[in-house]
């Protein structure tokens, strides 16, 4: 009995694309599911080394929501790079700003991180309304749990 181990061109070969309707979900249990989708770890051929993930689309990433007192408690830290430049934003004020961003952050830092996972990270569309521009692939709508 041998081990099936993906190869590059299998992996690409076998690449669906997915829309999500993020309407009402909550960030972190979307994040968690749709890295699982981009790594491939939902299919039979999941190898550790190989990008093996699906496409995915993420709609109404502005009607996500947090729980408990996050929206006011959560803080998105950055640094400019110069001596003093920490900046914070609360995420009330992140979501209501850019929400693509604040899914887009709270999904990549479930990927993981080297090449292999900046590769993954590529192949997420976050918009914010119900529009997208991916017609042409055929994506399939997703259902994921609440």
């Amino acid at each position: 009995m041998n081990t099936y181990m993906a190869t590059v061109q299998s992996a690409k070969d076998a690449r669906k694309w997915y829309v999500v309707d993020a309407d009402g979900m909550v960030l972190g249990r979307l994040a968690s599911q749709v890295a699982n989708i981009l790594r491939g770890k939902n299919k039979p051929t999941y190898t550790p080394n190989i990008d093996t993930g699906d496409y995915v689309i993420i709609l109404n990433a502005d009607k996500v929501r947090l729980t408990g007192k996050k929206l006011d408690q959560k803080i998105y830290y950055h640094h400019s790079g110069y001596a003093g430049g920490l900046k914070e934003t609360k995420y009330g004020k992140l979501m209501a700003e850019k929400p693509e961003f604040a899914v887009r952050h709270a999904i990549v830092g479930m990927l993981p991180k080297g090449p292999l996972g900046r590769q993954m990270a590529k192949k997420l569309y976050v918009y914010k309304g119900a529009e997208h521009d991916h017609e042409a692939q055929k994506p399939e709508a997703l259902e994921l749990i609440k």
